[in-house]
C-alpha cells in the first residue's frame, strides 16, 4: 500500500501545484476554521499556482477576498512549499457540512493558560451553584484557549 501511495504522489507531483490539492483539502478546515470551511472550499489549483476556492455566496467570496493575505499566510505556515501562490474566491459548490473533515482532526485541544483559567474564574464567579460554577469555569477556560489558538478568523 505504501508503495502505491508514494507512486501516486510522485505522479501527481508531475502536474505542479495541482499535486498539492490533496494536502490543501486535508488541511483547509484546520487552517481556516470550521465556519469558513463550511462556507468556502478549495476547488482547484490553476497552472500559475493560484488556489481557486468555491464560496457559498458572493458575500462570502467578497469577504474572504479581503482576508486572502491572512489565509494565504496561514496556508504557507501549514503547507510550506506546497502552499498556493495566490487565492481567488468565487461562487461555487461547497460540500455539505457532514461531508467535511472536522477542523480539529489530528489536533489536540488547546490547553488553557493560567490567564485563561483566571479569566474563566472571573466569568463564573457570580454563579451560586458550586457544581455549575465549576463546569462554566472549565468551559470558559477551554473556550478562551480555543479562541486564542484559532486566531483572527
Amino acid at each position: 500500500m505504501e508503495r502505491i501511495e508514494s507512486e501516486v504522489k510522485q505522479e501527481l507531483a508531475r502536474f505542479g501545484p495541482a499535486g498539492a490539492m490533496g494536502q490543501i483539502v486535508e488541511t483547509w478546515p484546520i487552517t481556516v476554521g470550521e465556519t469558513i470551511a463550511a462556507n468556502a472550499w478549495p476547488a482547484r489549483v490553476a497552472r500559475d499556482g493560484t488556489l481557486h476556492v468555491a464560496a457559498t455566496s458572493s458575500t462570502w467570496a467578497f469577504e474572504l477576498s479581503q482576508l486572502a493575505p491572512q489565509i494565504l499566510e496561514r496556508l504557507r505556515e501549514t503547507l510550506g512549499e506546497s502552499a498556493p501562490s495566490g487565492l481567488r474566491f468565487a461562487l461555487g459548490h461547497v460540500p455539505e457540512r457532514s461531508e467535511l473533515p472536522p477542523a480539529n482532526a489530528g489536533r489536540e485541544p488547546p490547553r488553557p493558560s493560567p490567564e485563561h483559567v483566571a479569566r474563566a474564574a472571573e466569568i463564573a464567579a457570580a454563579i451560586d451553584d458550586e457544581e455549575l460554577r465549576g463546569m462554566v469555569k472549565k468551559a470558559a477556560a477551554l473556550s478562551l484557549a480555543r479562541a486564542a489558538d484559532v486566531g483572527p478568523f
